[in-house]
């Protein structure tokens, strides 16, 4: 409320970041020193229900002190978990409104899959999604989702060329919240072509003018920029009070006595901003006081990080101890002491929520069984003396065989080697097996159309990152698997002619030169289309391709629901000639 002597207005801020689908606690690893005895208890950490639980009572502390309050989530709820595996942004839309939050920024990793994943996110959420230097205002009107039309986004205005912003009333002051994601979301993210992302410098500097121009001199900047970008941008923007931060996963505070990292001060202040971030994974939950002047200065500031941790812990029960209490309860007693540490229970109507419409269903896919392995199937990246990767081909054929039963005509699939994590033991094949641990990244699968003459240059520039082939590569990672093409590769050959005698399958099953002019529809993941790591001859296709709104996982997942002998089929690699038949 305004203070009517001083004219000040008190503010409590509580915020998360980078939750990443992390609803449920995480068993986190400390390590920490007891009387010279070192203890490596595992404990409970965050998820919703305790941050929810938390958020209640510095909310209710707040009310009780006459100060305003506000919640914000500063970017990347998507990804991370089966949670989102399995439900998208459903599961996230149904969780944050739980929370009550006030506001979220938008992130890179709600882009991953392009603009229609968040387009529907954004339909069932029940608080605004920032992303003011977003430009909607080109974007097609044929889209089935749209964003522009959205009342609950709110991006770049092109005729101020600022962000649109949000107005929070404490007492009888305003207060103006705006967000900004980092210039480069195109090549780390997935956004649709025609809503490009403007500067965020040019337009933090507008939209401070437009803010002030209107009578508001209190200001948030809810960030996805990055932390260094935060630390940057006060040098180039006065009059933002505060910046809350997301994308770089820093914890801010002293965590080092629980083995933690230790990080910058919580609140560090740029010039006359502070700067904020609260980790990652719905581990910690960070909120600070915040006294504004009536010019908007900030008179004073005191906040921390903290961990929610419940009120079990698990440690070696056969650890010696030269002292009389049990090492449990010294370890219990040592952090519960910790100033950045808070025991609290979870909140059993968030609980509930996420029991009653998600958990049971994880459970459930955790325990379905859509394949299974005789033997186990090798994953390397680079094939070495015992042969190539056998579940990478099978990945491949997976993007070719969804991508035809959703409609498109896919002839052929190339995929990069590190888009597969793990080898399959024998036996038993879960869903979760796939989504969880085979292809845990939830990275859209599209599908383009190409000449031939462009395909061996594709395979090339792979082979020769992955292999540091007359280029400084980025990584092995790079190592195209195939489905429907068998080729050649000559390292010693001129650079641009070591991909020779390639070949495509037909439906029948007959192998045929590459035509150089003819078009080729081919499929891959979204990150190989962008040209990314050797693969810069794949943005020879034709017009942008198509993103769709399928995963790595969802499509293996479906090939083998569908094919549960899949597992079974032999394949056949080497560095030279690459192919495989499919049973």
């Amino acid at each position: 409320m305004t203070d009517k002597n001083n004219k000040t207005i008190k503010l409590r801020l509580a915020h998360i970041n980078d939750t990443h689908s992390y609803f449920e606690p995480t068993s986190l690893p400390l390590t920490i020193d007891v009387h010279g005895q070192s203890l490596t208890p595992y404990v409970s950490a965050g998820g919703f229900a305790r941050i929810a639980t938390r958020v209640n009572q510095l909310r209710d502390q707040a009310r009780a002190r006459k100060q305003g309050f506000l919640f914000l989530h500063a970017g990347d709820c998507f990804q991370g978990t089966l949670y989102f595996s399995l439900f998208k942004g459903e599961a996230n839309a149904t969780m944050l409104n739980g929370l009550n939050i006030d506001a979220m920024a938008l992130g890179n990793h709600e882009l991953d899959m392009g603009n229609e994943p968040v387009a529907q996110f954004a339909r069932n959420i029940e608080f605004p999604l920032l992303a003011g230097n977003w430009d909607l205002s080109r974007e097609g009107k044929q889209k089935r989702y749209r964003l522009s039309d959205n009342p609950a986004v709110y991006s770049f205005d092109q005729t101020s060329k600022s962000a649109t912003w949000i107005e929070k009333k404490v007492g009888d002051e305003s207060i103006a919240i705006f967000s900004l994601a980092l210039d480069k979301m195109a090549d780390i993210s997935n956004p649709d072509w025609d809503t490009p992302f403007v500067s965020s410098i040019q337009t933090a500097q507008n939209t401070v003018a437009q803010i002030q121009k209107s009578g508001i001199n209190k200001i948030i900047l809810l960030s996805h920029m990055g932390y260094e970008a935060d630390l940057d941008l006060p040098n180039y923007v006065d009059g933002i009070s505060v910046i809350v931060g997301g994308h770089s996963h820093k914890l801010q505070g002293d965590f080092s006595a629980l083995g933690l990292a230790k990080e910058d001060d919580y609140g560090i202040k740029v010039n006359n901003t502070h700067i904020v971030q609260a980790g990652f994974h719905a581990l910690t939950l960070g909120h600070c006081d915040i006294e504004f002047a009536s010019d908007g200065s900030v008179v004073s500031f005191s906040g921390k990080n903290e961990l929610l941790l419940g009120r079990r812990l698990f440690i070696d029960a056969n650890m010696n101890s030269t002292h009389t209490e049990s090492p449990y309860q010294m370890a219990r007693d040592f952090i519960d002491s910790h100033p950045n540490v808070v025991v609290c229970k979870k909140d059993i109507a968030l609980q509930s929520l996420l029991t009653d419409n998600y958990t049971s269903q994880v459970r459930e896919l955790q325990r379905k069984i859509i394949a299974r392995s005789e033997r186990k199937l090798r994953h390397i990246r680079v094939p070495d003396e015992q042969g190539a990767s056998e579940i990478a081909p099978l990945v491949a054929q997976s993007f070719t065989y969804t991508m035809n039963q959703s409609g498109y005509q896919s002839e052929f699939a190339i995929h990069n080697a590190g888009g597969v994590r793990t080898s399959l033991n024998p036996g038993d094949v879960s869903v979760a097996d796939v989504a969880g641990k085979l292809l845990p990244f939830a990275v859209p699968i599209g599908v383009y159309n190409i000449k031939g003459q462009h395909l061996p240059l594709i395979l090339e520039g792979a082979l020769n990152n992955a292999l540091n082939n007359g280029v400084e590569g980025t990584g092995d990672g790079s190592y195209p698997y195939t489905h429907n093409l068998r080729f050649e590769y000559l390292p010693e050959a001129k650079q641009g002619e070591r991909v020779r005698s390639l070949e495509i399958q037909s439906d029948e099953g007959v192998w045929q030169p590459i035509e150089q002019e003819r078009l080729y529809t081919g499929t891959s993941s979204a990150y190989t289309m962008k040209g990314k790591e050797g693969y810069e001859a794949i943005l020879n296709m034709e017009g942008e391709g198509i993103v769709t709104t399928y995963s790595m996982a969802d499509c293996f997942i479906k090939f083998l629901a569908d094919h549960p002998q899949a597992l079974d089929c032999s394949t056949e690699q080497s560095a030279l000639q690459r192919w495989h038949k499919g049973c």
